[in-house]
């Protein structure tokens, strides 16, 4: 899987999973700014280890949930 594949999944699953809550509430919670979340679901930015554990955390979901299509 190329990571252009897996920049997107990510991208496009954390916009899913999150549901009704926006972008600032999501990233209040998990600990970064509004603007990281956007770069991320854009698929413009990369993510450390520990931001996607508490996306997963936040998500209930393990980081390949995150990475499949």
């Amino acid at each position: 899987m190329h990571n252009e594949t897996l920049r997107k999944n990510l991208a496009h699953n954390i916009h899913v999973r999150r549901g009704e809550l926006t972008q600032k509430e999501f990233a209040q919670i998990i600990g970064i700014d509004q603007a990281s979340v956007n770069r991320i679901e854009l698929g413009e930015q990369n993510i450390t280890i520990d931001t996607l554990q508490l996306i997963c955390t936040r998500l209930k979901c393990a980081a390949g949930d995150l990475l499949d299509s």
